[in-house]
C-alpha cells in the first residue's frame, strides 16, 4: 500500500496570479498599440506561467510516498526499520513532524505548513502505526498483562 501527501495547493496561487498580471501587462501594452512581437512575447510567458500554475495546483508537488516497507520525503527513501521516533518539534519555519532516525545527525522533516491541515493527523496516525508494526509494538489498551505474560 503506497499513500501520497502533497503540499497544499493554496501555496502556489501566486504562481497563478503571476501568469494572469502578465497576461494583463500584455493586453494592456496591445491597448497601447505597442508592436505585435511585445505583446505576443507577454502573451506567450503569460500563458506559460499561467498553464504551471494551473497545472501546479491541481497536481502539487509530493512531499511524502508511505509504503509498507519505508518512508519517502522529498526523495529521500528510508525504511521503518531506520526509523527510532515520530514527533513534532518548533523549527524556525514553524512546527515540523519530525522522524528521528538511528542517525543522531540526520532527522527527516515534514513541515507542517506545508500540508493540509486535515492530513497533518492523518499523516501522523499513519507514521506512528507504521513505525509502530516495524518494530513490534503495539498499543497498549490500558489492561493489565496476564499472568503468563512475563516482562523479559
Amino acid at each position: 500500500m503506497r499513500t501520497t501527501y502533497r503540499m497544499r495547493a493554496g501555496r502556489f496561487l501566486g504562481v497563478l496570479a503571476a501568469g494572469l498580471i502578465i497576461l494583463g501587462v500584455a493586453a494592456v501594452l496591445w491597448a497601447f498599440g505597442l508592436p505585435g512581437v511585445a505583446v505576443s512575447v507577454f502573451v506567450t510567458l503569460g500563458g506559460l506561467i499561467t498553464l504551471a500554475g494551473v497545472w501546479i495546483l491541481i497536481w502539487p508537488p509530493k512531499v511524502a510516498k508511505v509504503r509498507d516497507s519505508g518512508i519517502e520525503v522529498r526523495g529521500v527513501r528510508t525504511s521503518w526499520t531506520d526509523i527510532t521516533e515520530v514527533g513534532r518539534v518548533e523549527t524556525t519555519h514553524g512546527e515540523a513532524i519530525v522522524l528521528r532516525t538511528k542517525q543522531p545527525d540526520h532527522p527527516i522533516l515534514l513541515p507542517v505548513s506545508w500540508l493540509a491541515a486535515a492530513r497533518v493527523a492523518t499523516l501522523e496516525t499513519t507514521l506512528r502505526d507504521k513505525l509502530n508494526a516495524a518494530h513490534g509494538y503495539t498499543i497498549w489498551d490500558g489492561t493489565a498483562p496476564e499472568d503468563n505474560d512475563r516482562a523479559e
